[in-house]
């Protein structure tokens, strides 16, 4: 490559050269380190260069002959050039501000995203990891860790549901955990507070699949959690309830409060 070749960098970055040798100098420019960094020194001077319009162009050649108006023209070019140079700084600082803001929401999503449980519902939640126990616990104890709450345990005669609660008197109210087992599926249920004048509540839904829970298919227990805002002294029982395709009902097991 020649020398003249190196010497085209201020021709290129001024658009002039023709098709043939702008293509020769970029297969150059390509391999050779020192003219990308000369152009790339050049690019602020062209920008500013670009700004100087036709009647700027008219106005200096007017100068030649009125010294006076060509410091008037030269300070004008350098204010003009002066204001080009600001806005570009502006445009920069503020792309940079922009992009570090949105990185941080987007950061922020992405590991709050990353870190928040799954949506269970808002009474009713898993209280522990499945246990591989068939029939009703005998402790006060479910998969091995101490649970909260009396203990009651039921095991329905015509369905054969076992159920085991453990109900704790809350501020709020009063929080449930259980554990069924001998579940066949699948079927929908729910959950169901009797209060002791008769009037009831819903307080958690969910699916069985088609194993169950604590049968052959399935030996795992469900356990979950839920809560409701009436005091225990006024709640009479609970019911699992099974809801059919057309929301008819039908008691699995019955659970009594005290």
């Amino acid at each position: 490559m020649s020398r003249v070749d190196h010497m085209d960098v201020a021709a290129y970055a001024l658009g002039v050269l023709d098709e043939q040798d702008m293509e020769r100098f970029e297969e150059h420019l390509a391999t050779c380190w020192a003219c990308a960094a000369e152009l790339e020194t050049m690019v602020p001077v062209v920008g500013l260069l670009s700004d100087i319009d036709e009647e700027s162009i008219t106005a200096l050649e007017q100068t030649h002959s009125d010294p006076v108006l060509l410091d008037r023209t030269l300070v004008a070019l350098r204010t003009h050039r002066r204001r080009a140079r600001f806005r570009q700084v502006l445009a920069t600082a503020a792309a940079v501000v922009v992009f570090g803001g949105l990185t941080g929401v987007v950061f922020s999503n992405l590991t709050d995203s990353s870190t928040a449980p799954p949506f269970a519902g808002p009474t009713t939640a898993p209280v522990g990891p499945p246990t591989d126990r068939t029939g009703n616990p005998s402790g006060p104890s479910l998969g091995g860790n101490e649970q909260e709450g009396e203990q009651v345990d039921v095991t329905d005669p015509a369905t054969g549901v076992e159920a085991t609660f453990w109900l704790t008197s809350k501020d709020f109210g009063t929080k449930m955990d259980f554990s069924l087992g001998k579940l066949p599926g699948p079927r929908t249920c729910r959950l169901v507070v009797v209060r002791d004048d008769g009037s009831t509540e819903v307080v958690s839904t969910w699916l069985v699949p088609d194993g169950g829970y604590g049968t052959n298919a399935n030996t795992q227990l469900l356990t979950l959690s839920a809560a409701t805002s009436t005091k225990r002294d006024n709640i009479k029982q609970f019911e699992v309830q099974e809801i059919d395709s057309r929301g008819a009902t039908d008691t699995l097991v019955t659970v009594p409060a005290a």
